[in-house]
């Protein structure tokens, strides 16, 4: 018998990595659920990892190797830039941690098909740290769609748009992986995928891109689903803040704003048009990165079905790379 077969105990989680969606979203979200416990945050910089570890009562660490050379440590969480998240998910794997990461997990499919097959050949968990899924209110979505509310779906639109960033910001350096589509791009195919399955095809794209550091700032992509439909997606830096999605159907629509980005306490306000004219629902508020260490940690232990699909992260990686494919050979 392991620790955690024990139910009672919680998954003893390190952080490589003092990113701002951990100061934000992630690590109060572990203070609001029992199954994680955070242990130590280790960062390069000392004055970082200080400053995470006085605010959420956790050791700070100063290095990422010396955080996995621990003994007190189930799981890793890594919120590191996507340019260096292969080589430490690699070595959390090797050490012998379960991993969740920031999404993308990798920036293309032949890295990340390699961190999968490392992740199942140890018999680890391995997740892309995609929160919105594990939300609600995409389930009411979902069935309200299965239920022919709007009749047969004929398109989808989404959009992520974020303000410019700074300068000196992560997301503007190449070598880091800096990447609007890497970024916030990765939201609408995820979504799209979420509601018409991993066979989705490329059928065109577009990306601008900064002339003086190579990182593209957004772009658009036009995707064909197997039965005919269509999804019509955007997103960018230096863009009025926006996150939505909209289902067109034979009969009606629906859309939803804060699609991706929701807090805990909102209740979100579906728009519905139908044959009996057009309405608001408002759907309950949730709670969707708890949720998502929840799942985590259920799947750490091995309880029921399994929430984080590896063959989700794999054909979004090969979505990914058909993008930036369909930008260079637009034929």
């Amino acid at each position: 018998m392991t620790r955690l077969d024990n139910a009672e105990a919680p998954v003893r989680l390190g952080v490589l990595g003092c990113a701002d969606i951990a100061w934000r979203r992630t690590l109060p979200a572990v203070a609001a659920t029992r199954s994680v416990e955070l242990v130590a945050v280790a960062s390069r910089d000392p004055d970082k990892a200080d400053r995470f570890a006085r605010r959420f009562d956790c050791e700070a660490v100063t290095g990422y190797a010396r955080l996995l050379d621990r003994d007190d440590i189930d799981a890793v969480y890594l919120p590191l830039p996507v340019g260096l998240r292969h080589e430490w998910i690699t070595s959390a794997l090797l050490s012998g941690r379960h991993v969740l990461s920031e999404k993308p997990l990798t920036t293309g499919y032949a890295s990340a098909t390699e961190l999968v097959a490392l992740a199942e050949r140890h018999g680890l968990v391995l997740a892309e740290n995609f929160t919105f899924p594990h939300h609600s209110q995409h389930r009411e979505v979902r069935a309200l769609l299965a239920a022919g509310a709007i009749g047969r779906v004929h398109a989808f639109m989404s959009e992520f748009g974020v303000p410019a960033r700074e300068p000196d910001d992560i997301r503007n350096d190449l070598k880091l992986g800096g990447s609007a589509l890497l970024d916030v791009g990765v939201y609408p195919l995820r979504a799209a995928q979420y509601f018409f399955g991993p066979d989705l095809r490329v059928e065109g794209a577009a990306l601008r891109y900064d002339e003086h550091t190579g990182v593209d700032l957004g772009g658009s992509v036009l995707l064909a689903a197997p039965d005919g439909a269509t999804a019509q997606l955007a997103f960018g830096f230096g863009m009025h803040y926006r996150n939505t999605y909209d289902h067109w159907g034979a009969q009606g629509a629906l859309r939803l704003d804060r699609a991706f980005t929701p807090p805990e306490t909102l209740a979100p306000v579906l728009e519905i048009q139908g044959p009996d004219g057009a309405g608001e629902r408002v759907l309950k508020a949730d709670h969707q990165f708890r949720n998502t260490l929840d799942a985590f940690a259920a799947d750490v232990r091995g309880v029921g079905p399994r929430r984080h699909d590896p063959a989700d992260t794999l054909a979004l990686a090969r979505l990914l790379d058909d993008v930036r494919e369909c930008v260079r050979d637009p034929r």
